[in-house]
């Protein structure tokens, strides 16, 4: 019979350890499980804390049935298991009495808050997009400014925000960090963050089903609606017609408004002049590329998220050489997090430099046509079968990869890349770019494959 004892106590990891270390190679055990902690068991799940986010990635996804085989042979109750990245990680254990051992053992003990990363679904908002890790530099610091003054008086100062700027800057970090931030200092208000892609979907199945009013009634309780990437809505007369309507209920009822873009709302075509004098009639501000000043500091916070060190001589070199955005530094970090981890050592600068050649993003003058033969090459599949009507398997993948790689690295809209691969409708798109990006997050074989195409579509 398993012993209480065994399921709290805070020698169950180290004693599982000691079965995982014997099915694992030297290296990997050492990469990826040295440092890890037991937070908390509850419910039977037992949390488990890492250092980085790679660390916790790479442990779900590669060791995941290793671990939880081996915690239940310890002890059947255990159901289940989760990663999470935790500043426990690293910290030397003090020396504590018998006494304290067992009131430490106890589950409430264990109990250690949990990073949340998951998207809120009543307001659509990710709490890791907050103010703490939003850097503030020159590039940005008028757009950071307005933020803070509609925080301090919503719906008076800067109705509506509107911030544009080119993909990859910030402008979703910072208008999310708005709206999570708003929901704790006023509690009893109502935010609500959308893509213009969503709120065009959401229209339209609401029209098709006889659901028109829901819909307004739903858009038109929240006290802050953020709605990211409104350059999507050109051209589309009856959500821009919704949207106009929307905007004067809430402008008048004294909502804050906040909206996101790609461009400036004079140089937005396909956008009807009513609309573009509401989105110009608040504040609006640019957020360009970050200087190099302002890439250093963005370089040290999310190597510090990762809770790793790294030489600031060597960071002036990385900021020097990357010219790109926001997204692009962080896969810099993350591969050179990823690298030192699985070669347990200092990277050496030339190691360094190559990664970021492998990580910069291909010229714009790439065309879709291009990328289809590189992507399908790269697959081994017929080009000529990426634009047929067929949801063979050996196809779907490379077909969502394509998309993802026009409308990230080649700019193409949404609605143009359908027309491109065979005539498909916009939505399919999305959910494709968003499949991949999503899989992205955790998948490290397709983060490979990802990069190694890049690499080719540079040369």
């Amino acid at each position: 019979m398993t012993n209480s004892n065994e399921l709290y106590g805070a020698d169950l990891w180290d004693r599982a350890l000691i079965k995982i270390e014997k099915e694992t190679t030297q290296a990997s055990f050492k990469t990826w499980f040295k440092d890890s902690v037991l937070l908390k068991i509850e419910d039977g799940v037992v949390y488990i804390g890492v250092a980085t986010r790679i660390m916790r990635d790479w442990l779900k996804a590669k060791y995941y049935k290793l671990i939880l085989k081996t915690l239940r042979e310890m002890n059947p109750d255990i159901r289940n298991v989760e990663f999470t990245v935790s500043k426990m990680v690293g910290k030397k254990k003090k020396k504590t009495n018998p006494a304290q051992t067992e009131k430490q053992n106890t589950p409430f003990a264990n109990a250690l808050p949990i990073e949340n990363l998951y998207v809120n679904k009543e307001d659509n908002l990710n709490p890791r997009y907050t103010f703490d890790s939003f850097v503030v530099g020159p590039f940005n610091q008028l757009a950071y400014a307005a933020a803070q003054a509609i925080l301090q008086s919503p719906a008076i100062t800067y109705n509506p925000l509107y911030v544009y700027g080119s993909t990859g800057h910030g402008k979703t970090h910072l208008i999310q960090a708005i709206g999570n931030k708003f929901k704790q200092m006023y509690p009893n208000q109502k935010v609500f963050y959308v893509s213009s892609e969503k709120f065009t979907v959401d229209y339209t199945n609401a029209i098709q089903t006889g659901k028109g009013k829901q819909f307004k009634d739903k858009y038109r309780q929240y006290d802050m609606l953020i709605v990211d990437d409104i350059q999507f809505i050109a051209d589309k007369e009856k959500t821009q017609e919704e949207l106009f309507h929307l905007f004067n209920a809430l402008y008048d009822n004294n909502k804050q408004i906040i909206f996101s873009s790609d461009k400036h709302p004079n140089s937005m075509k396909g956008l009807e002049d009513r609309l573009r004098s509401r989105f110009s009639s608040g504040m609006v501000t640019e957020i360009p590329a970050p200087d190099t000043d302002s890439r250093i500091a963005i370089l040290k916070e999310k190597f510090a998220s990762h809770n790793f060190i790294i030489e600031n001589d060597i960071l002036e070199i990385i900021a020097k050489e990357i010219r790109g955005n926001i997204r692009d530094i962080e896969g810099i970090v993350n591969n050179i997090v990823l690298n030192t981890h699985s070669k347990n050592r200092d990277l050496r600068l030339p190691e360094i430099r190559a990664i970021i050649q492998n990580n910069i993003r291909p010229a714009k003058n790439i065309t879709p046509k291009d990328v289809v033969d590189i992507v399908s090459d790269y697959y081994n599949v017929n080009p000529s079968t990426i634009y047929e009507k067929t949801r063979k398997k050996e196809v779907v993948r490379p077909r969502q990869v394509i998309m993802y790689l026009l409308r990230e690295d080649v700019g193409v809209s949404y609605p143009t890349i359908g027309e491109t691969l065979g005539g498909r409708d916009h939505t399919t798109v999305i959910h494709s770019c968003e499949k991949i990006k999503k899989e992205l997050e955790n998948d490290y074989m397709l983060q490979q494959e990802i990069e190694q195409i890049r690499s080719i579509m540079r040369s």
